[in-house]
């Protein structure tokens, strides 16, 4: 990943409005920034939720509450953790993301 264009900045992420993201199942809430050539993002899964579709974008994400579990497109799963990351370049490894209890995410891509 290469920024550019991204000043010294901070960031209240509760001033930021969510917008809604249906899944296949349950909600997403995203509140998102992009500055200069990067999105920066907290994302809020529903319980129940799964993605709707097989993510090809690259990512830096980490789980801050709940429980992620993240599916590549090959059949191997991954069980994320608050404190725990995930990161994958663009067009890589198809990926989604499901949770049972909900989560909490922050994202960079």
């Amino acid at each position: 990943m290469i920024i550019t264009g991204v000043p010294f900045g901070t960031m209240d992420w509760s001033t930021v409005e969510p917008t809604e993201h249906p899944g296949e199942t349950g909600k997403a809430y995203w509140r998102t920034l992009e500055i200069g050539n990067i999105r920066v993002r907290m994302v809020e899964y529903t319980p129940g939720y799964l993605a709707d579709h097989w993510c090809n974008r690259g990512h830096v994400l980490l789980v801050l509450e709940g429980e992620l579990e993240t599916e590549l497109a090959d059949g191997r799963t991954f069980k994320l953790t608050p404190g725990t990351s995930y990161h994958v370049a663009d067009r890589a490894e198809p990926h989604r993301s499901s949770t049972i209890t909900g989560a909490k995410l922050f994202i960079v891509d």
